[in-house]
């Protein structure tokens, strides 16, 4: 496929949406950020009162790594509508998020409150089961002055047993692994058998591999996640991103990436133009520097607010 056409391809791609009833959400899967950008604004402006519009306000910004714009936005939602779980969940979200990237005072604030923001949307709605799985993370990654406890991390799995086994044995997985255990490898395999073979926990597994530095144990897993039955989540897209990460089989994350980019399965944990930004750093890294250039474009044009594209776009073309 020619480069200096990809920008266009990337957006003819996603215009079919164009012929239908749009909304954000459709807009946030697809990675348009403008667009949604666009439509959202409008929203507030026509009822200043529209949580759920701050609430996607609030997973925009959190898209484009706008972690104060994000934070802003999520608490005016739950200020809004302060017993929707999901928009508790997404303030402990962007709080968590914002303290990574804040000096340790405000961190620590900031932490607490991520804490407690979790803590809210899982007592909203128990079976809000990614509010259970942050908070079960949180205490797994919290020092116990902020709350961390891994009894109550494990005291999730089994809240979400009966209803969602996958999502316990992953829990108790990630437990032993923080603990040391050696049973943590068997209870990942086991999410992947309780979930019904779900690709999420093929690469769930993969990220254990890579952090315990078994990075061929690492790429098979990943492979079994593109085959896995159960396709729940993003495979191509975090396979793409370990490899990348890893500096393991460029040429496999580049194939993944643009079967992800072209395949109709887009999503929103996985923005388009986040994927275009890391297959031209693979582009990049293997000195094809034109068609790098062209993937740092199409994110641009999907997203124009992306601080790194628009850096690595500035970076390469000097």
């Amino acid at each position: 496929m020619i480069t200096a056409v990809r920008v266009f391809l990337a957006i003819l791609f996603l215009a079919p949406l164009a012929g239908a009833q749009v909304t954000p959400e459709d807009l946030l899967r697809t990675g348009r950020a403008a667009d949604a950008r666009r439509m959202l604004n409008q929203q507030v402006q026509q009822d200043p009162n529209n949580a759920q519009a701050y609430h996607l306000l609030c997973r925009l910004d959190y898209q484009l790594e706008l972690w104060d714009a994000s934070l802003k936005m999520a608490e005016k939602s739950v200020a809004l509508s302060p017993q929707n779980s999901a928009y508790h969940e997404w303030l402990g979200r962007a709080a968590g998020r914002k303290a990574e990237n804040s000096n340790p005072f405000t961190a620590f604030n900031l932490a607490r409150r991520v804490h407690a923001e979790f803590e809210r949307a899982v007592a909203l709605d128990g079976n809000n089961f990614s509010a259970r799985a942050d908070l079960a993370e949180y205490y797994l990654e919290a020092p116990g002055f902020l709350g961390g406890d891994k009894s109550k991390a494990r005291q999730q799995a089994d809240a979400v047993a009966a209803k969602n086994p996958g999502l316990a044995d992953y829990i108790r997985a990630r437990v032993d692994e923080k603990q040391g255990n050696s049973q943590a490898e068997q209870e990942y395999k086991k999410a992947i058998t309780s979930s019904g073979n779900d690709s999420r926990y093929w690469t769930e597994l993969a990220y254990f591999y890579r952090r315990a530095g078994r990075m061929q144990d690492m790429e098979t897993a990943i492979s079994q996640s593109l085959r896995a039955s159960n396709q729940s989540n993003l495979p191509d897209y975090d396979g793409a991103y370990l490899l990348l990460r890893t500096s393991r089989n460029l040429p496999g994350a580049i194939q993944m990436l643009r079967s992800y980019l072209f395949g109709g399965h887009l999503a929103e944990d996985g923005p388009a133009f986040h994927a275009h930004l890391m297959l031209g750093t693979l582009l990049e890294k293997q000195g094809n520097r034109k068609a790098a250039a062209d993937e740092y474009r199409a994110a641009l044009a999907l997203a124009p607010e992306y601080h790194a594209a628009r850096d690595a776009l500035a970076r390469i073309s000097r």
